[in-house]
């Protein structure tokens, strides 16, 4: 699976994507099992987890993978 893990509601669902996909890979009744599996998608892929509101705009971004922006130092 390449690519972001996005969490959002949609027609009184909410769902999992994975970026450049056309369907959810999952879905779930409340926002925090979406999440919690998003979570994980994000997690065991090494991507970019983009958890959004129910109005659509975003709540929240985890990284776990190679961000460039976390550098170690």
């Amino acid at each position: 699976m390449k690519g972001d893990i996005e969490t959002y509601h949609e027609n009184g669902q909410w769902k999992n994507k994975v970026e450049g996909r056309s369907r959810a890979a999952n879905t779930a009744a409340t926002k925090a099992e979406a999440t919690a599996k998003g979570r994980e998608m994000a997690k065991d892929c090494r991507a970019e987890h983009i958890i959004r509101n129910q109005d659509g705009k975003i709540g929240e971004r985890n990284s776990y993978g190679n961000d460039p922006r976390n550098i170690p130092g």
